[in-house]
């Protein structure tokens, strides 16, 4: 076993032999690296797999031993000064690889065939391994030196990711956000790195903690110093992982593509300050000013993202609001202690956020058949609905990680955000309080990116294309008051109660390109005038797509079990793993539930979800909704709740939520606004004052010299008569002066 753990190194080193080979290839070897580029994909699995078997080796021996291993050697020695480079593998480290790896692979799998026809695909890979390798850098780091360096490493990657389509401005503006937003927090992080070295003298975590302890228990510490080291050190989490107020790059981030999207927001980067929190969670939890401000960010992101959730037009930014509400979650445990439940969740919610962003990603291949490669139209959901008779397989694998996300049993999030949610009721029960409602506004819009994806009117009259009459076919909007035309035929749509005149929402028909994807394989083919005329529909996607969402609904089935414990059925190895851990000393090695006491709770928890999804089919309700049938409903709704919802309501909660809670507004006019007027006061202060004045002084000394050249004579008596004679007049004003 020893053996074992002296090999661990390869975890986070072994993936940069990815990008090395590349670029080295790309070098030396330019058409042959480029002629074999699915080559590099499979080395990349490979490198990734070999790492997670690695990962699940470790993990199984300190299930069995519940050790903790830490081999360090020396990288900077001065005086007194030591600085040390090595890996710590505890519980902690071997969730965080597992989870990292595990998803890493499904993502590059899934990536190959959703990359294949882009210029950039090994590009794509080497950032992608590259990205990988600073992950695993920072959940195996020993020190804060070191968690510091792979922290800015995963910066990084998330800037060359997020633009790596960086020919379209939109995407430069998000990663350039992204860089800047996090660039606040990893500031604070460094000043809070320095301050606790600055007061304990040492950087490595085992030491840190353990002097830290000392100095609390011998009273030897200023508490407002080492609370302000403890926010600062804060603040990197709360930027890495998206929490208020430093949410505002996690939207622009779907710039990227989507398998991306999915690796940062299921267990890479946004996963990144939920680690850090854990990690030093021994040093937080003896501030209970800071346990306080993290329960606090993490109860206000949980609520604001669900908010900012709610009327999103774009999938893929409904889904990133989504991950910042559930990371609030995650925080929020963690400012109450309980980092098991926090974990917990982390895990859980990676495997079904990861099925949704994946089961996304494919819907936005299919909608590329009928709207072209517009991105801002391909993943707007304004565009969608009805696909679920074209791709019933990524909509069953998107209904069960919508299902998850809400809270059903027996789907993994079930089980961790039940915990949280009851926990919460032991620390605040206005905490309590709005992370129960936000679990029911979860709910709802979870199942209002469903519905709106996969169910109306779309494909109820997509059929009999014999090709015998001319057929005019349009890309539909399930939010116009128009149809599609079908054999001369006109056709509407179902109009939704809400929203349905609201003029940002297209209420044109756009007609379908024919030659949208004809690389791709056609889902009819049509006879015409004696010629085969291929039109390109919403089909499914290929099998390199679905295998990792496949895969992924596994996980999401069953991922949950891992952490619950009943009388008489001890299912929780999460318990057991984390027992050794060195951030949970405190914790029982047992987390034992009472059947009824979980019973209850999860009714009323389960209650709110359905709640939720019932008010989710009240407004957006697909033709087989039992609310389309009911008169007086909808007489109901034409009337009193128009009057009320509509004109009120809407104008208020969905300006809100449509324009992100104005907070991006807000830090261009004040915050971005300021800085520009600022500079350019500087600027005009450097330019005309401070210039000026030693413009001034050179062309004042110019001019006089010119004047003084013009009255000389070149002869140095009469200059020496000249001098001699003004001295001669000053000393006697001088000495009539002094006399006087």
């Amino acid at each position: 076993m020893e053996q074992t753990y002296h090999y661990a190194w390869i975890i986070p080193f072994l993936p940069l032999s990815v990008p090395i080979l590349i670029g080295v290839g790309l070098l030396l070897f330019p058409s042959a690296t480029k002629s074999l580029r699915r080559m590099w994909a499979f080395q990349s699995v490979l490198v990734l797999s070999i790492v997670m078997i690695f990962s699940i080796n470790l993990s199984i021996q300190q299930l069995n031993s519940r050790a903790i291993y830490q081999y360090v050697w020396a990288w900077i020695l001065n005086n007194d000064f030591s600085l040390e480079f090595g890996y710590l593998i505890d519980p902690l480290t071997s969730i965080m690889s597992i989870l990292i790896t595990s998803v890493g692979i499904l993502v590059l799998i899934y990536s190959d065939n959703y990359m294949f026809h882009d210029r950039g695909y090994l590009r794509f890979f080497a950032y992608m391994s590259f990205f990988s390798t600073a992950m695993l850098g920072l959940v195996t780091s020993s020190n804060l030196i070191q968690i510091y360096i792979f922290w800015e490493l995963v910066g990084m990657s998330s800037y060359l990711l997020i633009g790596f389509w960086f020919t379209r401005p939109v995407a430069a503006n998000a990663c350039q956000k992204a860089f800047v937003t996090n660039r606040v927090g990893d500031f604070g992080l460094l000043l809070g790195i320095l301050g606790f070295y600055w007061i304990t003298g040492s950087f490595a975590f085992r030491d840190l903690f353990q002097i830290f302890n000392n100095l609390i228990f011998h009273n030897e510490l200023n508490f407002l110093l080492v609370t302000w080291c403890a926010v600062l050190f804060f603040s990197g989490a709360v930027s890495k992982s998206a929490q208020f107020p430093l949410h505002v790059w996690l939207p622009d981030a779907m710039e990227g593509p989507t398998p991306i999207s999915a690796l940062i927001h299921a267990a890479t980067m946004v996963a990144a300050g939920i680690f850090l929190v854990a990690r030093l969670l021994p040093l937080f939890i003896i501030i209970p000013q800071i346990m306080n401000l993290i329960s606090l960010i993490g109860i206000i992101t949980l609520f604001f993202g669900a908010t900012l959730a709610l009327a999103q037009k774009d999938i893929k930014r409904g889904l990133a609001y989504s991950t910042m509400s559930q990371l609030g979650y995650m925080m929020l445990a963690l400012g109450m202690g309980s980092s098991r439940s926090a974990l917990f969740h982390l895990i859980t919610h990676a495997y079904s956020k990861a099925l949704l962003f994946l089961g996304s990603g494919s819907v936005i291949h299919s909608m590329q058949t009928i709207v072209g490669y517009s991105p801002t139209k391909s993943q707007n959901m304004v565009f969608m609905g009805g696909l679920k008779k074209y791709v019933p397989i990524t909509k069953s694998a998107f209904l069960l990680g919508t299902l998850s996300l809400c809270g059903i049993p027996p789907l993994a999030c079930f089980w961790s955000k039940d915990q949280i949610l009851n926990d919460s009721w032991l620390y605040s029960a206005i905490f309590a309080i709005i992370a129960w409602s936000t679990a029911g506004l979860t709910a709802f819009y979870m199942f209002r990116i469903y519905l709106l994806t996969f169910e109306g009117h779309l494909n109820a009259h997509f059929q009999n294309f014999s090709g015998k009459k001319k057929t005019s076919l349009y890309s539909i909007s399930l939010w116009g008051k128009e149809g599609f035309k079908v054999n001369n035929k006109n056709f509407h749509l179902l109009t939704l109660v809400i929203m349905t005149k609201n003029k940002s929402f297209s209420e044109k028909i756009n007609r379908i390109d024919e030659n949208a994807r004809t690389r791709s394989q056609p889902f009819l083919t049509i006879s015409r005038f004696g010629k085969k005329k291929t039109f390109a529909y919403p089909y499914e996607s290929d099998n390199t797509i679905l295998f990792p969402i496949l895969i992924l609904v596994f996980f999401t089935f069953f991922v949950g079990f891992i952490g619950i414990s009943f009388n008489g059925v001890d299912l929780d190895i999460l318990s057991k793993w984390l027992t050794p851990s060195i951030n949970l000393l405190h914790q029982n090695s047992n987390y034992l539930t009472d059947w009824s006491e979980f019973a209850q709770d999860a009714v009323f928890s389960v209650s709110l979800a359905y709640l939720g999804i019932i008010i989710a089919f009240f407004f957006y309700k697909p033709p087989y909704s039992p609310f389309t049938n009911f008169d007086l409903v909808n007489s109901l709704i034409k009337t009193n709740l128009k009057r009320i919802f509509y004109d009120k309501i809407k104008n208020g909660i969905y300006a809100w939520s449509y324009n992100r809670g104005y907070i991006d507004a807000f830090y261009a006019t004040y915050l971005t606004g300021t800085i520009r007027r600022v500079s350019e006061f500087n600027h005009f202060f450097d330019r005309q004052i401070v210039d000026g004045i030693t413009n001034g002084v050179g062309l004042m000394s110019f001019f006089v010299g010119e004047a003084i050249k013009s009255i000389g004579g070149g002869r140095i008596s009469s200059y020496l008569f000249l001098y001699s004679s003004y001295v001669s007049i000053f000393l006697l004003i001088i000495y009539f002066l002094s006399r006087r």
